[in-house]
Order: C-alpha cells, then sequence, then structure tokens
C-alpha cells in the first residue's frame, strides 16, 4: 500500500479527476446491476401477474408492467453504456496525464542530479524506468483501478439487496468474501518480490541492449557479434525466468477464488431453491438471488487479473519513485550572475571520485587572471580533465574552494554558471539533427548568419557546405555520418557561437589533422580575445601562446610557468617540447 500512496500523493493535483472517474464508476456498476433485479420484477410479473410487485405500485394491467419494465430497461441500459464511456474516457485521460507529468518530473530529476550518480548507473535501466516502467502505469490506471471500485461497491450493494429480500440466505452468499480477500491478499504479497524482480531484469537486459547499440561499431570490427548474442541471450532467458516465476504464482490465484465462487454459489442455489420450494421466497425474488449471486462473486474471479495488474504497476512505482526521490547532490546556489568577469582561483583543491576513492587532486592551489589563457598538461590520469569538472561544478571537491570572481562557486546560481562556460571536451556529443542545429544548441533561435560565422571560426565552414544538405544535412546519432575531426570542429563551433565569458578546451584540437589544427589555432587567437581560456592539451604546440602552463603528475602541480619560462628550466616540461619535436636531450 506505500508505493499506491506514493501515487495517490503524487496525483493530488488530479484529485477532482479520479474523483468524477470513480463516481462513474459507481453509476455504471449501479446500471450494470439493476437488470438483474429487473429480471426478478420480471418473473414475478409473469407469474404473479395482478399481484406482482408492479401492481402494488398502482399498474393491475399485466401489458402495462411489461412495458414500464421494458421502457425502464431501455434507460437502464442508456445510461449504463453512457457511463461505462465516460469512465472509460476519465481513467484514459487520467493514466495519460500521470503519465506524461510522471515522465516529465522524473526525467527532470535525472538531469538534476550529480555526474557521481551516474557513475555506477546502466543508461539501458534508467531508460526502462523512464520508459517501461511509466508505461506499466498506463494499464493499471486506465483498467485495474475501475475494476477495483467495480468489485468494491458491487459486493457493497448487492450484499445489501441480499440482506434486504433474504438475510439467511445472504450469510451463505457472502461467507466466501472474506476467504477470497484474504486468498488475494496472500498471493498479492507473494507476487510484490517477483514483479520487482522481472523490472530489475528487464532493466539489466535494457542496458545491455542499449550499450549494445551504442557500441555497434567495435561489436562489428572485433567480430563479436556472436559474442554478444551469446550474453543478450543469457540476460534474456534471466528475465524470462523471472516472469515465469511470478507467471506460475499469479495462475495460482484464479483457480482458487473460482473455488469460493462455486462454494457460494451452490449455497446460494440449493438454499434459496428449498426455501421457494416451501414457499417462503418468490419465484422472482429467487431469481434475483441465484443471477446477483453470480454478479456478487463472478467479479471476484477477476481480483487475480487485477492482482497481477496492481502488482506490476507498484513494482514500477516503487522504481519510479525510488529513482525521482533520489537526492540531488549537488544543489544550486541562489546568487545570480549575469555576465562574469573570468577570474578563477582554485584553493587547496582535493578530490576523490566515489568508485576509486583514490585521490585524484592532491592539494591544487593556482590562480587564472581575468581575460588571461591558462593551459594544463601532463600524463593522462594526471587530474587535468578533473579540474574543469570541478570548474563547472559537476562534482564537488572533497575540500577546497573554488571562486570565481572572488565569489565561491558554490553559492552562486549553477545555470548562470554554467552558461558563462563554453566546454569543448575531447568526448565530442553531437545529438541527432542537422549541423545548424548542433552548432546552435546553446542558442537555438540564432540566426543561420550567426551559425555560418561561428563555423567558418572553427575551420569547419569548408566541410559543412561540401555535404549533401550543407547546414541542413543529419548528422545521425552521436554524429556518426561525421568523422572525428569533424565533429570536434563542430562542438567548437557550438562553443564560439554560445560566446562564454570562460572557454574551456579540453584536448580540442585532438582528433584534427595538423593543417586543421593550425589554422583553429589561428582562430582561436581570435576567439581567446577578451576572455579567459582554460586549455588541456597533449600536444604543446596548440599551448605554446598560453599566459601561464601547469604541468600536472598524479594529481599535483609540478611545473608552473610560460613557455619560454618552462623551456629554460630544463625540467618535465622541456622534455615533452623534445620529445614532440624530435629535439634529442
Amino acid at each position: 500500500m506505500q508505493n499506491l500512496l506514493k501515487l495517490m500523493k503524487y496525483a493530488r493535483a488530479e484529485r477532482g479527476k479520479y474523483i468524477a472517474a470513480a463516481l462513474f464508476s459507481i453509476l455504471n456498476k449501479i446500471f450494470d446491476i439493476a437488470p438483474e433485479a429487473l429480471i426478478g420484477v420480471a418473473v414475478d410479473t409473469v407469474v404473479k401477474r395482478d399481484n406482482s410487485l408492479l401492481a402494488g405500485f398502482g399498474v393491475p394491467n399485466v401489458q402495462d408492467q411489461l412495458i414500464i419494465l421494458g421502457i425502464t430497461t431501455f434507460f437502464i441500459w442508456v445510461f449504463e453504456s453512457y457511463t461505462e464511456y465516460l469512465y472509460s474516457i476519465k481513467w484514459r485521460n487520467l493514466a495519460q496525464s500521470l503519465q506524461h507529468r510522471l515522465r516529465l518530473d522524473t526525467y527532470a530529476h535525472v538531469q538534476n542530479l550529480d555526474m557521481a550518480y551516474f557513475e555506477d548507473k546502466s543508461t539501458g535501466n534508467l531508460l526502462s524506468i523512464l520508459n517501461d516502467d511509466i508505461n506499466q502505469l498506463e494499464r493499471f490506471l486506465e483498467d485495474g483501478v475501475n475494476q477495483i471500485i467495480q468489485v468494491f461497491f458491487s459486493s457493497i450493494i448487492i450484499g445489501a439487496i441480499f440482506f434486504f429480500i433474504a438475510p439467511p440466505i445472504a450469510v451463505f452468499a457472502v461467507l466466501p468474501i472474506p476467504f477470497i480477500l484474504l486468498g488475494a491478499f496472500y498471493f498479492q504479497g507473494r507476487l510484490a518480490p517477483r514483479f520487482l524482480e522481472v523490472r530489475a531484469k528487464a532493466g539489466i537486459l535494457g542496458g545491455r541492449l542499449a550499450n549494445n547499440i551504442s557500441g555497434i561499431f567495435t561489436i562489428k570490427s572485433f567480430t563479436a557479434e556472436n559474442y554478444e548474442l551469446k550474453k543478450i541471450e543469457a540476460e534474456s532467458a534471466e528475465y524470462r525466468a523471472a516472469n515465469a516465476r511470478a507467471i506460475r504464482l499469479s495462475s495460482m490465484v484464479t483457480p482458487v477464488i473460482r473455488i469460493a465462487v462455486l462454494a457460494g454459489f451452490l449455497s446460494t442455489l440449493m438454499y434459496g431453491g428449498f426455501k421457494a420450494i416451501h414457499g417462503e421466497i418468490g419465484a422472482g425474488a429467487f431469481s434475483v438471488l441465484v443471477f446477483l449471486t453470480q454478479r456478487l462473486l463472478w467479479p471476484l474471479t477477476r481480483l487475480a487479473d487485477i492482482t497481477v495488474l496492481y502488482q506490476r504497476a507498484m513494482a514500477s512505482i516503487s522504481r519510479i519513485f525510488d529513482l525521482l526521490h533520489t537526492p540531488i547532490g549537488i544543489e544550486s546556489g541562489g546568487e545570480k550572475i549575469a555576465k562574469t568577469e573570468g577570474a578563477i582561483i582554485f584553493q587547496n583543491i582535493w578530490f576523490s571520485y566515489a568508485s576509486s576513492g583514490a585521490p585524484v587532486l592532491d592539494n591544487i592551489s593556482f590562480d587564472i587572471p581575468a581575460g588571461s589563457t591558462a593551459a594544463f598538461v601532463g600524463t593522462t590520469g594526471s587530474g587535468k580533465t578533473t579540474l574543469m569538472k570541478l570548474l563547472m561544478r559537476f562534482y564537488h571537491p572533497s575540500a577546497g574552494k573554488i571562486t570565481l570572481d572572488g565569489k565561491d562557486i558554490k553559492g552562486l546560481n549553477l545555470e548562470d554558471l554554467r552558461k558563462n562556460i563554453g566546454l569543448v571536451s575531447q568526448d565530442v556529443f553531437l545529438f541527432h539533427g542537422t549541423v545548424a542545429e548542433n552548432i546552435a544548441y546553446a542558442k537555438p533561435h540564432e540566426s543561420r548568419e550567426k551559425i555560418i560565422e561561428a563555423a567558418k571560426l572553427a575551420e569547419a565552414h569548408d566541410f559543412i557546405i561540401k555535404l549533401p544538405e550543407g547546414y541542413d544535412t543529419l548528422v545521425g546519432e552521436r554524429g556518426q555520418k561525421l568523422s572525428g575531426g569533424q565533429r570536434q570542429r563542430l562542438a567548437i563551433a557550438r562553443a564560439i557561437l554560445k560566446n562564454p565569458r570562460i572557454l574551456v578546451l579540453d584536448e580540442a584540437t585532438s582528433a584534427v589533422d595538423n593543417e586543421t589544427e593550425m589554422a583553429i589555432q589561428k582562430s582561436l587567437k581570435k576567439i581567446v580575445v577578451g576572455r579567459t581560456t582554460v586549455m588541456i592539451a597533449h600536444r604543446l604546440s596548440t599551448i605554446r601562446s598560453a599566459d601561464q602552463i601547469f604541468v600536472m603528475e598524479h594529481g599535483r602541480i609540478v611545473e608552473h610557468g610560460s613557455h619560454s619560462q618552462l623551456l629554460a628550466t630544463g625540467g618535465i616540461y622541456s622534455g615533452l617540447w623534445k620529445l614532440q619535436t624530435g629535439e634529442t636531450a
């Protein structure tokens, strides 16, 4: 019930909709039961004629009684059909509305989670929650809730009619209901962990499929198709086995409930029949009781389907709300910043990733004045890229402080901070869309002239106009239709168009040829004017004009100075320079 209460609390804004839907479900059930009562009246009319129930209301003529019954039946069927239409519309619209809100809220929450959350999470599992689990609610909300309401109210209404007509028979008719409910609750409790297991296995399988499709190039290049197929086969088999365990148990519910229903029906049939034979109740009343017994008990067999729907939905709700209630590790600060000067200071920064625990940054301190260019070099894993992640607040430092224009970045509005930073990463990600849409990602309403200007500065214009549809060419998922160098130039153009106060270039020219690199370097000399630029590079030729260069090793800054100063010291940087330029020590 805890998960259902969570859903009801979440759906509080839709209270009017589900109250109206529930009301139409109840009215529909009343009109649905009414024909059984009319059958009893019709039998009473035919048998007793001028002594029938309707005759007692001032309609002695049998034909008039039948006409009244016919007209009443017509309107009851019309209202029953109309209320079914109304509750169907209401429940379905409510399901779609809740799904839509829940998907948007959950996705928005996922976007606000810190990067550390994604370190050990499967993308496929998150997709399974955002798509499959939320879709699981649709069938339960469209049909399951309505069935629960109708079964509950039909039991109350029919039980009341029973006790009004023949209290002794009513006792036998309702006697199986507690046992049916106990059985349903018993199976429900047993099914809950099984359907949770099913959803978990579905997430694992979805993660494997998403991962393989993203890595299809690698799979093909290593001819690992059969190897990956066997992995999918194994995980699909586990998913099938989990479903089989749930199916075996859920399939037992209906037969057990049917036996209880049979006991109640036989009791009413036999005991009521003896009462009618001995004249203790009328033929019409007996007919009503027989029909209503079936209407009372038979819907309870649907508890099996309802239980399965309910448990599938609750398993999904559990996963959805677990994700939705995951705490946000990095909260936005309250101070708004329209524009920054770009002065950056790292003070005694320590940092380690949660997955490794080992320090990545070891007491790092440096100062980058506004409008200057700073470069970071060093071996792979020395912590260069981590510095940029901390600057953009993808992670929090374990200790120390980072300031922007003298203000601790923890207190700054997160959106404003990142709007003032343009990042070109070595791992370029392009979205499925046109070349122009990817360049204008930060400014989707920018003019085509500005987009072309940014592309020219990034040395991308020449190759773009040679594409089949120029700037309107689709790049494919993750930009797979373009080469690595082309993707990198589009990423640079994207950052240029954003026109940030701080430009971060993380191996921005690693995937371009030497000629293109020289052209981009020429453009960068214009781009960096008037803004703070932070460069991470392995090619030292790209950073030789930087105002200051920091050499990193094992999370520490071991050398610091300009290009000429570092060459003069004859240290690590000088050795790297000689190695890359072909000089001998």
